[in-house]
């Protein structure tokens, strides 16, 4: 069988099922081996054809296994993760045609910008689907994301869920694991935005220059038609300009470009700033409209613009557009305010808040983002400003001494702990991110492996007057240690500790 006939097969009523895990095969099934950010389907060819595939999917040159099942034909291609893409899309209908398709990419920002977007566009009644790092939203249902961008199949069983439940709209996180995997060909984009670049992934990509590179083939995949929205402030911006045929919308705070935003007022509650939009295409100047949102935090004022710039992009108007900006209250673990719930009354929780400190949950994981995180809370901290932080196992190491770094340059005190160590030792990831104090031996910086213990020292250690940001998990409610995830929760564990306080 030739890979068309397989695609017209997948695309009629009597369509098989499609795997990319060996586990779920089953009679008659279609496997397609792709290579992973782990494992390599084509290892698992055999366990497929055992299990059951009729039809297995390889990549040219390294389909090499003996199949044990005479009746499993072998179809071979250039590239098997684009076919996966393909095969996904036939067999669902091809719902990504169905959708006005918009990603964003970047090191930091990308949920912020996928939620700024959906808010939007449900401000102005309309119905849209959200893939990303901490939910795949499709308006029939809702569930954890495992990936920032999960496998073809899955966005393709999302896409026709969004369909059906009448959504006109998706927004996708693209993450750099997906692009160097082909997890979004098929998919049509409207408009792609790029928010920053900064050091992460080396254990995946191996260098900057590679890691830039995944991130540019989401703007190199878009037609003459789609829009690349770049931020003006990001210098490795400009190459994606020189590699995209797609029209290109800058943004920029404080400074010329096609969309702006002149900052008015900002504090720990949210900012206010005027958005502006000036049409090159048609020398069209809009009226500039005000966003009051409750994000606090100049780096998500760039968050914002990159928002506004898919939104104008799908054809949106600014008004439109500011009203869906401010609507937005929160994105869980990005920079959320812990509060001490339960309290039964108005005083009562006055009451019990008096001596407590303010405490920040946060996601930032890398040290750009946790520099933009200590930034944000540094201005308006009236007492001493703590971290609590550690760093992932079997991840980027060159970026464990940089956190350090920059928690030594913008805290008052430093306590070092645990993230998800996975199959590492903490003691070893804790000894790396050590390296990077100029003063290890400081009397403000404490070494706790355990997590828990960290943030409850933290905690109990502020005053009244103090800021606590516990970095690194935010949303996430669970830890990772050796293979197996246990139940964890930095809200939670925060939580009781205020309500210790009392």
């Amino acid at each position: 069988m030739t890979f068309d006939e397989l695609l017209n097969l997948v695309s009629s009523s009597k369509a098989p099922d499609i795997c990319v895990d060996s586990r779920l095969v089953e009679d008659g099934a279609v496997f397609v081996a792709v290579k992973g950010t782990i494992y390599d389907g084509h290892d698992f060819i055999d366990q497929a054809a055992a299990r059951g595939a009729k039809y297995i999917v390889a990549n040219e040159g390294k389909a090499k296994i003996e199949i044990p099942d005479a009746g499993c034909e072998m179809i071979l291609v250039e590239d098997s993760a684009e076919a996966a893409a393909v095969l996904a899309q036939a067999g669902r209908g091809k719902p990504a045609s169905k959708l006005t398709n918009l990603a964003v990419t970047g090191t930091n920002g990308k949920t912020t910008v996928a939620y700024l977007v959906r808010s939007v566009i449900q401000t102005a009644g309309e119905k849209c689907g959200l893939i990303g790092t901490i939910v795949y939203d499709t308006g029939l249902d809702s569930s954890k994301a495992d990936l920032t961008t999960p496998d073809s199949l899955l966005i393709a069983d999302a896409q026709q869920k969004m369909v059906e439940a009448g959504a006109k709209y998706m927004v996708i996180e693209a993450s750099s694991h997906a692009l160097s995997q082909n997890r979004l060909t098929c998919i049509k984009f409207k408009a792609a935005a790029f928010t920053n670049i900064a050091g992460d992934h080396l254990d995946y990509h191996k260098t900057q220059k590679d890691y830039m590179a995944a991130k540019t083939r989401l703007f190199t995949s878009l037609s003459p038609d789609a829009t690349a929205v770049l931020n003006k402030q990001a210098p490795e911006a400009e190459l994606i300009v020189k590699q995209t045929r797609a029209k290109i919308l800058w943004y920029a705070i404080d400074e010329p470009a096609d969309l702006t935003a002149h900052i008015e007022s900002i504090d720990i509650t949210g900012t206010v700033f005027t958005l502006g939009y000036a049409d090159q295409s048609s020398i069209v100047h809009h009226p500039s409209s005000v966003v009051k949102t409750s994000l606090p935090g100049r780096y998500n004022v760039s968050n914002h613009l990159a928002a506004a710039g898919l939104c104008l992009a799908a054809g949106f108007d600014l008004e439109t557009i500011a009203a869906g900006l401010s609507a937005l209250k929160m994105v869980p673990g990005r920079l959320e305010k812990v509060d001490d719930e339960g309290v039964s009354s108005t005083s009562e929780r006055d009451a019990g808040h008096l001596g407590n400190p303010s405490v920040f949950i946060d996601y930032a994981h890398t040290d750009d983002a946790l520099k933009n995180a200590l930034s944000a809370l540094k201005p308006f901290c009236k007492g001493r400003l703590y971290v609590v932080f550690g760093c992932g196992g079997d991840r980027d190491r060159t970026k464990r001494p940089r956190m350090a770094r920059v928690a030594e340059q913008l805290a008052d005190f430093i306590i070092v702990t645990s993230d998800n160590p996975r199959t590492e030792n903490p003691d070893d990831i804790i000894s790396e991110i050590v390296t990077g104090f100029e003063y290890p031996d400081s009397q403000t910086i404490v070494v706790e492996p355990d997590r828990k213990k960290a943030i409850e020292f933290a905690i109990k250690t502020a005053a009244r007057n103090d800021m606590v940001l516990i970095a690194g998990k935010g949303h996430e409610d669970y830890q990772i240690i050796g293979t197996q995830k246990f139940d964890f929760s930095d809200k939670l564990i925060a939580r009781q500790c205020l309500r210790n306080r009392r």
